[in-house]
């Protein structure tokens, strides 16, 4: 039986990359001339410091624009508070978020079970595994899925006759 699953994955090495580019950038820019503004990652997990929030804003435009030069989809990332840490520093956590989350996937899966398409839509973990009959139903399926959820990014992989 034809199947595909709907994932949402992100390239650990080109959020690295990006991370370190923004780093490059804020450490020569004029602007940011003697300020402790920088950028951390462990994990999944972003933390943009600056000395106030106008720079901290301006670390965050910085790397979301190294990101999206190469390739990751900033609808994946979930920007947190703005926290004091001391004196006149800030900081803000930046979450890369991985896998689709329960209720998206419950969405998904009413959404395709809706469509009146005969297709099956089952939740595998992190994954919604879609199969049908016929290849052109899960076609259909695919074009509906990409119309429907923009919010979050999406990809379509192990598409298997």
């Amino acid at each position: 039986m034809p199947s595909f699953d709907i994932v949402s994955e992100v390239d650990g090495q080109e959020i690295r990359n990006a991370v370190d580019q923004a780093n490059k950038e804020v450490g020569t820019r004029f602007d940011f001339k003697g300020s402790d503004a920088r950028v951390e990652q462990s994990g999944h997990t972003l933390t943009l410091y600056a000395d106030d929030g106008f720079k901290l804003d301006q670390v965050g435009d910085i790397l979301m624009g190294k990101l999206t030069r190469r390739g990751v989809d900033v609808r994946c990332l979930d920007r947190g508070a703005t926290e004091k840490i001391g004196g006149n520093k800030v900081r803000q956590q930046i979450t890369v978020r991985t896998g689709i989350e329960t209720d998206l996937a419950k969405r998904i899966v009413r959404l395709v079970k809706d469509s009146k398409l005969k297709v099956q839509g089952s939740i595998q973990g992190d994954a919604v595994r879609i199969s049908g009959a016929k290849r052109d139903t899960l076609q259909e399926a695919i074009q509906l899925v990409k119309k429907s959820v923009t919010d979050f990014p999406l990809q379509f992989q192990n598409f298997r006759e």
